[in-house]
């Protein structure tokens, strides 16, 4: 198996993914996307929007806004209870997620319970901890013109204009159903998606880009009448196995079901599973599929004075919908894919990638770069191939074993060499990356 290290190297070395702000020194968990990581990125958001929304007669998008009225995540229980177990070392002052750090206890853990585990801090080696505390990991800020010198004036206006960056996408899925509603008439059931940055200030990031501050999300809430959720949410799990398995090309053995126990699901959830994955720093969560029940609507109804029953255009029933959810994280699915492709064989490293989420569908490259006419040939290939697949990559740097070796390290799934036989006879060489098989080819039939 992969290890997490090889990767890391990878994705700096080819392109992929760069540390946050690396110039400056960096910035704990945050990651810049290169040419090659923004593509695969790209893909893979494309893909899940096209299998579950444009596929799909029953999905619509939006795309809300980042920062919300706050009274969004009031009503959402995030302010009261969207918190982490915090734990200080006494000596070194450190401050870990104490679930993580200390093996067999939930995200519900007391000081006690943790106390029992006789954990040793990370840091300074010592086993001298603080009580466990409640740290909320929304980001905030201040929207509009409050100044520090009016507040250090007037402490009360501290409160006035605070505002979080959104911890989740749903919300800003929930504040647009009463829209939807009422002006595309969905029936039931329907389901609105969003693709998007979340922020979550991570007590202790960790594991590349497994657990950051800043993520993008892929989110869907499904609306379903009372009474039906469970129907639905037995098809929505199956859906995410195919998905997951057919278009992600996620091995199946590596994907794993956890039922979530009660003490550990979300405030708002009534049962959860989540997807768990085999990572190279082992058994970690892919996804969630959360039954929200109608925990949502009707807060946001209370808090807002806004119905947000649907009227069913069938049975003239009236009903706040309840909702199932299938959450997923686009870092910790592009990890996935990553260490499901990454293989090291005798003489070189392939990243065997699905060819619909490679970066570069085809690499073309004359023989020689010194050969003015392999050079006006490749170059006339490559713009048919540019034209018909878009994903396509030039490479004429170093001999044709050095390039085959990086095309191998990048996930493309073929090379097409330009030689002196192309001249002749209108062929080229075709080099299979995962097989290593050259076969000679007509342009046309690329």
């Amino acid at each position: 198996m992969a290890k997490m290290e090889d990767i890391v190297s990878l994705c700096k070395r080819r392109g992929f993914i760069f540390p946050g702000s690396d110039v400056y020194g960096g910035m704990a968990g945050t990651w810049d996307f290169g040419p090659l990581g923004v593509l695969l990125k790209r893909k893979i958001m494309d893909e899940w929007w096209n299998y579950w929304v444009d596929q799909r007669d029953d999905m619509y998008g939006v795309d809300a806004a980042i920062i919300m009225n706050p009274r969004t995540w009031v009503a959402s229980g995030h302010v009261g209870t969207f918190a982490d177990p915090l734990v200080e070392c006494k000596d070194c002052k450190n401050r870990f997620r104490a679930d993580k750090i200390a093996d067999g206890i939930s995200e519900s853990v007391t000081t006690e319970e943790f106390l029992a585990t006789h954990t040793k801090c990370p840091i300074c080696g010592k086993e001298n901890w603080g009580p466990i505390r409640k740290f909320n990991m929304m980001f905030s800020t201040h929207v509009g013109a409050v100044l520090p010198e009016d507040v250090n004036e007037n402490p009360e206006l501290a409160e006035k204009g605070i505002a979080y960056l959104r911890p989740e996408t749903a919300q800003g899925i929930f504040t647009n159903y009463k829209n939807i509603v009422d002006t595309i008439y969905p029936d039931m059931p329907f389901g609105i998606a969003q693709q998007g940055k979340a922020f979550r200030n991570e007590i202790s990031p960790r594991d590349f880009i497994l657990r950051d501050r800043e993520c993008s999300q892929m989110e869907i809430e499904y609306f379903v009448a009372p009474g039906t959720w469970e129907e639905n949410f037995e098809k929505l799990r199956k859906e995410q196995h195919e998905f997951l398995e057919g278009v992600m090309g996620l091995p199946v053995e590596k994907i794993h079901e956890l039922e979530v126990p009660e003490e550990d699901r979300a405030h708002y959830s009534k049962r959860t599973i989540d997807f768990m994955f085999d990572y190279p720093n082992g058994e970690e969560e892919l996804m969630g599929l959360a039954y929200r029940t109608d925990f949502d609507l009707a807060n946001i109804q209370r808090e807002s004075g806004k119905k947000m029953e649907y009227r069913d255009k069938n049975t003239n029933e009236t009903y706040i919908p309840h909702v199932i959810e299938p959450s997923i994280g686009v870092e910790r699915l592009m990890l996935a894919v990553l260490a499901s492709a990454y293989s090291e064989e005798e003489d070189r490293i392939v990243l065997k990638l699905p060819e619909n989420l490679a970066p570069y569908r085809f690499c073309v490259s004359p023989l020689l770069k010194n050969k003015p006419e392999l050079v006006a040939k490749a170059r006339e290939v490559y713009e048919i191939l540019k034209k018909k697949y878009t994903f396509v990559t030039w490479d004429d740097s170093g001999n044709i074993g050095k390039r085959y070796k990086k095309q191998d390290e990048i996930g493309t799934p073929k090379c097409v060499v330009i030689d002196f036989d192309t001249l002749e006879d209108g062929t080229v060489t075709v080099r299979d990356r995962d097989t290593t098989e050259q076969v000679r080819v007509r342009v046309e039939e690329l």
